[in-house]
């Protein structure tokens, strides 16, 4: 830790920053801790609704903390938080008008309901034996899935199904065009990082979050809570999802009323000039 602050401050020295940025973990703790000896003010973004110990320690001293989420009040100093929500990239979250374009592309029926399963480019080992394990129920409701199984577990499932397993399954080992593939879902079913949220929320649609169980403090689960107790998507476990998240997914695609419910209030977590924001606070540190 010692060498990490002494080479922080070196970079310091060398590039004489006005105002510094942290976004938490390892990486950012000398080098925030470094300018704040320095007297350099810095902001640190936490994205996640559950601080990590890195930007709850920085953030004593901070100038300014953007958050993502509410009550974060119970980590950092409650006048120097700023709720911007994670910056996103527009490109992917522009679905407009595109569902029967990214229908197209992932050779759909743009007609028939679809649910989309990302794991993430690695992929999600829970999440794809829930889906072999069930395609059956799939493909008897006449209901398409997108399946992204990840990198790492890709070739065992093309392995073990076939690269044309049935018409109405698509397994990919990544989305290359997430806004055409958010387009063509009716459900969308992934895990809860911060980042994934974000989009989620200004996609507008409902979908089911398995937190992964193999992230610091929990997060996933506090990220996918800040969404549950406001109705605006569903919970699974990782421990029980290879048994309940198909008959869950198929049962809100035919649930109207209740996809219409978690897409509204989705929407209403959306805050979508995160980036703007957060850039306009660093520019108040410069001129301060």
């Amino acid at each position: 830790v010692i060498g990490s602050v002494r080479r922080a401050m070196q970079i310091i020295n060398d590039f004489k920053p006005d105002a510094v940025v942290g976004v938490g973990g390892y990486a950012s703790g000398p080098l925030l801790y470094a300018a704040s000896l320095k007297g350099i003010p810095y902001l640190i973004q936490e994205q996640n609704s559950y601080a990590g110990v890195t930007n709850k320690w920085l953030g004593r001293k901070a100038s300014k903390i953007c958050v993502a989420f509410d009550g974060m009040d119970q980590f950092f100093p409650a006048d120097r938080i700023l709720k911007t929500g994670n910056p996103v990239r527009k490109e992917v979250v522009d679905i407009k008008g595109k569902h029967y374009a990214g229908a197209e592309l992932l050779k759909l029926d743009p007609l028939k309901k679809t649910i989309m399963v990302t794991g993430g480019s690695l992929g999600a080992g829970t999440l794809n034996k829930a889906i072999e394990k069930h395609l059956p129920e799939i493909i008897a409701q006449d209901v398409q899935v997108v399946w992204q199984t990840g990198k790492y577990y890709y070739k065992g499932i093309i392995e073990r199904l076939g690269l044309e397993y049935h018409p109405n399954v698509r397994i990919l080992e990544f989305l290359n065009k997430m806004d055409l593939a958010y387009a063509a879902a009716d459900v969308i079913v992934s895990r809860a990082g911060a980042g994934t949220i974000a989009e989620l929320c200004l996609i507008k649609k409902p979908v089911i979050l398995v937190p992964s169980p193999n992230v610091a403090e929990d997060h996933q689960t506090k990220n996918a809570m800040a969404l549950v107790k406001n109705d605006a998507a569903l919970l699974i476990n990782d421990r029980s999802a290879e048994d309940t998240l198909v008959k869950s997914a198929l049962d809100l695609l035919n649930n109207k009323d209740e996809s219409e419910k978690l897409a509204v209030n989705l929407g209403k977590m959306a805050l979508p000039e995160a980036d703007e924001i957060i850039a306009g606070e660093v520019l108040k540190l410069i001129k301060a």
